[in-house]
């Protein structure tokens, strides 16, 4: 990863500046709240330049994001935060109106690491830790989240073959992926079995040499445009023993989509059922042993609600910034509304939860990276934290827009958007608090 980072500052240095949409408004602006309109490019460039670079401190210091990091992990976020601006941001809002799912700027993303974030380098990954993988996704996250959750996902896949793959598995899928010349979709959830994952009904007979799949998952993110899909069968008999992981790749007969859903947010990556229909996949594209399958999942689940906890703080940090420039910009009463006491105490409080939310997401990083036994519910309480917290700073960001707020001329409606299914996906958060309370209860 550290090898990575001279050829993109050199590669970036000369590139231009991001632009948003140009076109002028149907309504009247504040002239000074012209930059801010559509611009996520320009947030994300003003979220760069409040990181400080090594000795000095940002313009918002208590909120900084590199607090606490040491140098090397510094580097990691401004190459991230770096290419989030000049790569996603300007695109961000074309991607979501269009529902542009941003191929190559995701494999340019992969020529720096970030397609194999903490996988092994013998297979192309970056080796990185949990903690700097939280990080960067952070740091993307503020160009376009809709984008980098995608990417952690898959980031969670290529894991998931590395670690419980052999190393016949690992060479064959693994060094495509972290190069992002394919992409992985995780298959886990059903019409039927949502939060209840262990009553998942598609089955994988086995018939000699192979498995023969029968069934459908459901809101499958990359789904049809993917190449690579890690599902979760039953082998065996009921609950969660009778679950194996299969690989099952795209061509395969009995292998189809269904329709394109339409989406509130999340619109640069596509979501589709995936169906199976005598689908005869090798018995060599199982990972781990027969029934391991669960295990895997919710394995791979710990590291992606830490994923998605730090995408929302990505889109959180951002939104306190454009609360904090329009709140300066934007004058009622003949004063900037930064002088109103309610809206000062109203940015404080989302600062606070803002910092809190990062201070929980990264601990809960160590716990996974430490293999500590509490690092499954530590995982839960940072998704369930972090995630209802920073949709509720992005929420009251926008209120603090107003009208403005509401319009998809302001990039701060998109982060709302784009950030109100993390409450639901890698586990619900009403799950994630029957998991915590569990632990309290059986301790």
């Amino acid at each position: 990863m550290a090898r990575r980072l001279a050829p993109f500052r050199a590669a970036t240095d000369g590139a231009g500046g991001a632009g948003g949409r140009t076109t002028a408004p149907s309504l009247p602006r504040p002239a000074p709240a012209m930059a801010w309109r559509a611009a996520p490019s320009a947030a994300a460039r003003l979220l760069l330049l409040r990181v400080p670079a090594a000795g000095r401190r940002g313009i918002a210091s208590c909120i900084d994001p590199s607090t606490g990091l040491t140098e090397e992990q510094k580097e990691f976020q401004r190459v991230a935060l770096d290419f989030a601006a000049k790569e996603m941001a300007p695109h961000m809002a074309e991607w979501d109106e269009k529902e542009i799912f941003p191929v190559e700027t995701m494999r340019k993303a992969a020529q720096l690491g970030f397609g194999g974030v903490y996988v092994k380098p013998d297979v192309g990954g970056s080796g990185l830790s949990r903690l700097d993988t939280s990080v960067i996704f952070e740091a993307l996250s503020t160009g376009c989240t809709s984008t980098t959750a995608y990417m952690s996902i898959h980031n969670m896949c290529v894991w998931m073959i590395d670690t419980f793959g052999n190393e016949e598995q690992r060479h064959r899928f693994c060094p495509s992926l972290c190069s992002m010349e394919k992409f992985a979709s995780y298959c886990l959830t059903e019409p039927g079995s949502g939060s209840d994952a262990a009553s998942l009904l598609t089955s994988a007979q086995r018939k000699g040499d192979t498995y023969v799949l029968n069934g459908s998952k459901a809101f499958i993110s990359g789904a049809g445009d993917t190449d690579v899909y890690v599902v979760m069968c039953r082998t065996g008999g009921p609950g969660p023993k009778g679950i194996s992981c299969l690989v099952v790749e795209k061509g395969t007969p009995g292998l189809s989509f269904g329709k394109k859903e339409r989406k509130v947010g999340w619109n640069s990556q596509p979501t589709r059922a995936v169906i199976f229909e005598e689908c005869v996949v090798p018995v060599g594209n199982r990972l781990g042993a027969e029934g391991q399958g669960f295990s895997i999942a919710m394995k791979g689940l710990n590291g992606g609600r830490i994923n998605i906890a730090s995408c929302s703080l990505g889109a959180a940090h951002t939104s306190v910034l454009l609360a904090q420039e329009h709140l300066t910009v934007r004058k009622q009463f003949g004063e900037p509304l930064a002088n109103n006491q309610y809206l000062q105490f109203g940015l404080a409080e989302m600062a606070t939860r803002l910092v809190a939310a990062r201070l929980m997401v990264r601990n809960a990083a160590r716990a996974l990276q430490e293999g500590r036994e509490d690092a499954a519910v530590l995982c839960s309480m940072a998704k369930l934290f972090a995630t209802d917290e920073c949709f509720a700073i992005c929420n009251q960001a926008l209120q603090m827009h107003g009208g403005y707020g509401y319009l998809k001329d302001y990039a701060v409606q998109q982060f709302v958007r784009d950030i109100r299914v993390h409450q639901i996906l890698e586990g619900t958060n009403e799950v994630m608090r029957m998991i915590v309370a569990r632990n309290l209860l059986q301790g």
